[in-house]
């Protein structure tokens, strides 16, 4: 049964979407299309192609491709069921092609179903007809309207239905039962009754089969609509195979003749004249539309070819003009061609100085380590055997000699040390670290260190502490103090019977961040204006009026590396003969989360009065007397080895508390023999006893198994914080 329930839809649908120009315009088109509609209803074929050809006509004026796809709906309707099939489909591929360009999601589920009832009534390729069916149900699905769903579903199983596969049909029958029995779709409901009835017939379930058509046909008296008569025609046709497949010829003959005389009356002689004269003047208008497109085309093509002659002109100038650039290209070329060689040239000398300027901070990077290797070395013998004399022979504790020696190797350690600092800064080796400090210790420290440069050049040391700050801040101590000791030490040289001020402010609070101003102020000698930018450069040394001022030339330059790397900037304020003052500002943690948190990691000195056993590996024979002397003069027995493979050797058969290991031994190096060590199991803390920069050496050795690095010359008492920590960290484990 062929269902036209789409073209309800189609007429009773509106637009709004075009121009305020044009909304009059296509309301009066929609108005056509409707009365177009209900002609085809009403079987006046006649003034339904007449009013479609109106649609038709005024949508191509208005270019609107979804009421051009309406009209050619409407038209391919009429032509199918009443005039050519044939002409009908091509009307229906036209309502589909601007259906398309419109993106109107609606006409292509009309025009689908259209055109599979083409292919199902009119050519019974069922197959075909079910391909278009589904896309019309896809578009219905899409924009959801119940209705088209359920006509899409009854048109499915239809097509299923006349090629007896009524096991898929049934399917598309059931899915759409719940819209048909809650819409007042009299049609639906016509085919359902219908299609059921076939169902039943088809299974020889005679009672059921007739019981179905007779609903349909009872239905079929409600009908007020002339075109549905069609589809009671249809009815009465699968009423009259029922009865002739069950040899019941009398009925198949009644419900024959009721088909044959329904179907005169639908489709009459005089229709089918009317709609060939109404299709003729349709067929005209779209052959008037193709010529008249033919010739907008050859008017286009003429115009065309006059431009085109122009355009010929205008490209034999064009080339000329071309050709002069293309020689003009070719000169350029040659000229780019020779720059660029000279540029590789050029950029091969840059590469080969780079590489030069890379391998020369190789060197220098080497250089400085091994020199400042080479000076730690004999500086550690020098500072440990005058401390050696000074504690055996008590009375030349003021021996000018012995104190100028002392002072001598402490500057000249002094000096290493700025080498190896600057150096470090330079290539971002240096890293901030997270310590609990008290600033006012800090600065108190300093001041009582640098009390002897004061009371030599007679002036006051005075320290002004806010007391706004936190007593407990987390920062990097040691790179503060270092700033402090560089800053301090300087304005006391270059004061003379003065006052020197070291002042900390609370500067501002963001958070738990405190950030405190630090002055250095003094009423020495001052700056020169031309000299201040300069001070701040590696070795530089400003000429001074008054008196000879050693040192390296490094302490400013360290300075200002090490308030960059707090995130600050050091400012100079100075006038000559009015003294100089130093500031910046750094911000400090003062989080007492974080500050337990540091404390919780702080390692513990567990000191002890226990008599370790320490095994030393050095090779210098100075070193083994100075470090010796240490050990012993602090009640801790001490067995001395040059050789690494010795001390392997001997730790097999002797126990010992503590390893200190040299790194640069001629044999065996100091990482080496600790791999050997832990190779054999051996557990014995080892400490890297080493003239080397501990950040050079520090994952080295750490890889290599062992446990700390003291630097040479070093503090006594770090070093024997470090041996009852590690000793007592191994009882502990």
């Amino acid at each position: 049964m062929k269902i036209y329930k789409n073209l309800i839809i189609l007429i009773a649908l509106t637009f709004c979407q075009l121009a305020t120009s044009q909304v009059q315009s296509k309301k009066e088109i929609e108005k056509t299309l409707m009365e177009a509609g209900t002609a085809f209803f009403s079987l006046d074929v006649d003034k339904s192609l007449k009013l479609s050809k109106i649609a038709l006509d005024n949508a191509y004026k208005i270019n609107d491709d979804a009421l051009m796809a309406k009209a050619y709906n409407v038209i391919g309707l009429n032509f199918e069921e009443f005039y050519n099939p044939d002409k009908g489909l091509d009307y229906y591929l036209k309502a589909l092609k601007h259906a398309e360009l419109a993106k109107n999601d609606s006409i292509q589920d009309w025009v689908n179903n259209n055109i599979g009832s083409y292919y199902s009534y009119r050519k019974n390729d069922f197959k075909k007809s079910i391909v278009y069916y589904k896309k019309a149900l896809y578009f219905s699905k899409k924009i959801k309207d119940s209705i088209e769903i359920m006509y899409t579903n009854l048109n499915i199983a239809s097509a299923y239905f006349a090629t007896e596969d009524f096991n898929n049909g049934i399917v598309y029958l059931n899915s759409s039962k719940a819209y048909i029995f809650s819409s007042n779709e009299l049609e639906a409901k016509i085919s359902y009754y219908t299609m059921m009835g076939s169902y039943f017939s088809f299974y020889n379930n005679n009672a059921e089969a007739e019981s179905y058509f007779n609903k349909a046909i009872a239905l079929s008296k409600q009908n007020t609509s002339e075109f549905l008569d069609s589809n009671i025609c249809d009815v009465y046709n699968d009423f009259s195979k029922h009865y002739k497949k069950n040899k019941n010829y009398e009925k198949a003959f009644y419900y024959l003749n009721l088909h044959h005389d329904l179907k005169d009356k639908v489709y009459n002689e005089e229709r089918i004249k009317k709609v060939k004269l109404a299709g003729s003047e349709i067929e005209l208008a779209e052959y008037q539309r193709q010529i008249d497109k033919i010739e907008n085309e050859k008017t286009k093509q003429s115009k065309d070819l006059k431009e085109s002659k122009l355009i010929v002109l205008l490209f034999v100038i064009i080339l000329f003009i071309l050709l002069l650039l293309l020689y003009s290209l070719y000169k350029n070329n040659v000229f780019r061609d020779e720059s660029n060689r000279e540029l590789q040239e050029a950029n091969k000398e840059l590469k080969i100085a780079k590489e030069k300027a890379e391998v020369a901070s190789q060197l220098k990077t080497q250089f400085v380590s091994t020199i400042s290797h080479e000076l730690r070395t004999p500086l550690y013998g020098v500072v440990g055997i005058t401390n050696i004399i000074l504690d055996e022979h008590k009375e030349l504790a003021n021996s000018p000699h012995l104190n100028s020696l002392k002072f001598s190797a402490r500057y000249l350690l002094s000096l290493v040390n700025d080498l190896l600092q600057i150096n470090k800064i330079e290539e971002n080796k240096i890293t901030l670290e997270s310590m609990i400090f008290n600033i006012s210790d800090e600065i108190k420290t300093i001041v009582d260190s640098l009390e002897f440069i004061a009371v030599k050049n007679d002036n006051q040391l005075i320290a002004d502490i806010d007391e706004a700050i936190p007593e407990f801040l987390i920062g990097d101590k040691l790179r503060l103090s270092q700033i402090f000791m560089n800053l301090v030490s300087n304005a006391l040289k270059f004061t003379k019977d003065g006052i020197v001020e070291v002042i900390a402010k609370v500067d501002r609070i963001e958070g738990t961040e405190h950030f405190i101003n630090f002055q250095v102020k003094d009423n020495g000698i001052g700056i020169a204006k031309e000299d201040q930018e300069k001070i701040f450069e590696k070795f530089v040394q400003i000429e001074r009026k008054e008196g000879d001022y050693q040192g390296t030339g490094l302490g400013l330059s360290i300075v200002q590396r090490l308030t960059e790397l707090f995130g600050s900037k050091i400012e100079l304020e100075s006038e000559e003969g009015k003294g100089t003052t130093f500031s910046f500002t750094i911000g400090f943690e003062a989080d007492e989360t974080k500050k337990n948190e540091i404390i919780n990691n702080i390692d513990v000195d567990l000191s002890s009065n226990n008599f370790y056993k320490i095994l030393v590996v050095e090779d210098n024979k100075i070193n083994q007397i100075v470090t010796k002397k240490i050990l012993e003069s602090n009640n801790l027995k001490c067995t001395i080895l040059d050789d690494g493979y010795a001390a392997i050797e001997l730790l097999d058969k002797e126990y010992f508390d503590v390893i200190l290991m040299d790194i640069n031994m001629p044999i065996i190096n100091g990482f080496d023999t600790t791999k050997l060590i832990r190779k054999k199991g051996i557990t014995t803390p080892v400490i890297a006893l080493t003239a080397f920069d501990k950040q050079e050496i520090t994952e080295q050795a750490l890889s290599s198994g062992m446990n700390d690095i003291i630097i040479k010359p070093f503090e006594q008492a770090r070093l024997f914080q470090v041996i009852n920590n590690l000793v007592n960290k191994k009882n502990v484990d």
